[in-house]
Parts: structure tokens; C-alpha cells; sequence
């Protein structure tokens, strides 16, 4: 007697079922997890973890890539729970000669010197201006927001005032927004205007709807160009204002749901 097969054809292959409770939230690494937080960077929460100062569910765990659902285990960090920070966002004017990190090496000045005895919780400066750069420069503990503001792709243009140390004529301008290959990297301009002229130097504007390392001063540097200064005075329509060198402020509700409602990079 011959024993019937079972009929495969009807037996769901890789049904998805769908999954209520703790298992249906994502998992991400202990690390990531802290930070998304809002209370510090990932590197910091790595060093926290690796310290062995962070417990899930009680036990210490010392592998920063520890998968944990957020909101549904129990994180602590040195025995304290751990919960999601208020989110802050705002606009410094960056001066000259502060570098954009929370310590350095060298023991250089760093930009946290305006914030002190402000009394804010960690925050993040949202992109970087080099240390001879100044003007607009965004902090955050919101690291989603400050993603879609340093995006390659999709985040916003942003615009500077540059002063160099000739006159500018119609065929630097052009070729500054034409573009050269500087190594494996393509630079140009989006936009570029003369501010206004002295004797033997110049204010230009420029916008750039990209952000690579230096890019201004390589992009001049190649049509033998010295930047005197250089100054951010824009992101998207975020203007830097008035605003005094080493001062700061919150960015209104209007101005942080600007960029949070920017459209995709087909849309730039």
C-alpha cells in the first residue's frame, strides 16, 4: 500500500506571523541603544559598557554590541536607570580657533568652552567647522535630527562667506562651480557671488549642497586661492544672524521641525 505524500503546495512556505509584545520591538546594540538616548555618544557608551558600568535586566554586560530591545529591557548605568534625556538643540556661533570635539590631545581650546556653567546635559555638535572656521554650528542630543542634517545626500545646502586673498573674475567664479578632481574626490560649488572687493582681496559667497572634509579651502587651494577667512552663515534657511562670536541659543520649535520635515535627496 502506497503511503500518500503530504501536499506541499499547500503548506505556507516562509509565512510571516505576526508578533505582538517585547519580541516585536527591533534590536539594537547596548551602545547604540545609550546613545540614541540622548545621554552620550556611542564611543562613550562603549567605554561605559567595556568599564562594566552598564547592566541590562540586572546583570553587567561588557559587549557594546549586546542586543537589547529599548523600552522593554532594564538598562542602568552605574545603578541608575536610565531613560531618555529632554532634547536640545542649538545655534552657537563658532568663534576661530576652537576645535569641534569634546577633548582634544593637544589640549587646544575646544568648542564646549562656550557652553560652560550653562548647565546642559550632553549634546553633540551636528556636522564640524575646523578650527580656523567660524560662524554657524549646530549641537544636539538628538541623534536621528542631527542625521538628517549631515546627510550626503539629502541634507541641506549650506552657505558661507569666504574671504580670499585676490579679486575674483568671471572665470574663477565659473570654475569654482564647474569643479575639479582633488585625489578620488569630485569638488565644486553649488553657488558662488562676490560679496564685495577691497584693493587686493575679495568676500565671496559660496554654497555648497555637499560636505566633504576642507572642501572650500581644497576647491580654492586648487586654483591657487588662500582663504583669509571663513565663515558659515547658513544651513537650509537657518541663518546665523546677529548672533555674537562665543554666544548661543535654543533653535525654536519652528526651526528644528524645518529640518526635520526636509524632503528626500530625489527632492534637493
Amino acid at each position: 500500500m502506497r503511503t500518500r505524500r503530504p501536499d506541499t503546495a499547500l503548506r505556507p512556505v516562509g509565512r510571516r506571523v505576526s508578533v505582538s509584545g517585547p519580541s516585536a520591538t527591533p534590536r539594537h546594540g547596548l551602545a547604540r541603544t545609550l546613545s540614541k538616548q540622548g545621554i552620550c555618544s556611542r564611543s562613550e557608551a562603549e567605554r561605559w559598557v567595556r568599564a562594566g558600568r552598564v547592566s541590562v535586566d540586572g546583570q553587567i554586560v561588557r559587549d557594546p554590541e549586546f542586543p537589547v530591545r529599548q523600552g522593554k529591557q532594564r538598562i542602568q548605568v552605574d545603578g541608575q536607570a536610565v531613560s531618555a534625556v529632554e532634547r536640545v538643540y542649538l545655534l552657537l556661533n563658532k568663534p576661530r580657533g576652537l576645535v569641534t570635539t569634546t577633548t582634544d590631545e593637544q589640549g587646544r581650546d575646544t568648542v564646549y568652552r562656550c557652553f560652560a556653567d550653562a548647565g546642559l546635559p550632553w549634546l553633540a555638535p551636528v556636522g564640524r567647522l575646523d578650527k580656523a572656521s567660524e560662524g554657524l554650528l549646530l549641537f544636539s542630543n538628538d541623534p536621528a535630527w542631527a542625521a538628517a542634517i549631515t546627510d550626503p545626500d539629502s541634507g541641506p545646502d549650506k552657505t558661507y562667506h569666504v574671504q580670499i586673498d585676490r579679486l575674483p573674475d568671471d572665470a574663477l567664479l565659473h570654475a569654482l562651480r564647474t569643479g575639479i578632481k582633488d585625489g578620488t574626490e569630485f569638488l565644486r560649488a553649488k553657488q558662488v557671488q562676490c560679496l564685495r572687493t577691497g584693493e587686493k582681496n575679495a568676500w565671496l559667497s559660496i554654497t555648497l549642497d555637499e560636505g566633504r572634509n576642507r572642501q572650500i579651502r581644497r576647491l580654492l587651494a586648487a586654483f591657487d586661492v588662500a582663504v583669509l577667512r571663513l565663515v558659515r552663515v547658513a544651513i537650509g534657511d537657518l541663518q546665523l544672524g546677529e548672533l555674537g562670536k562665543g554666544q548661543w541659543r535654543p533653535l525654536m520649535a519652528a526651526e528644528v521641525a524645518a529640518f526635520a520635515q526636509r524632503p528626500s535627496a530625489a527632492g534637493k
